[in-house]
């Protein structure tokens, strides 16, 4: 039987902040994003809804 992988977690720094806020502004497809940080759709999302930004194409 295969072993199940733990997640990892890692806490948000200040530049990892201002670097989702960055892409916020900038319109960056969440796709790349997510490719560019290592960090999965949903936490980016969750992060964004809390900083109170919009993620990607949203209008």
């Amino acid at each position: 039987m295969a072993k199940k992988k733990k997640p990892v977690r890692r806490e948000w720094t200040k530049e990892d902040i201002k670097e989702l806020k960055a892409h916020s502004k900038a319109r960056t497809p969440v796709a790349k994003i997510v490719k560019e940080t290592k960090r999965t759709e949903g936490a980016l999302r969750q992060k964004a809804l809390v900083l109170g930004v919009g993620l990607g194409h949203q209008r």
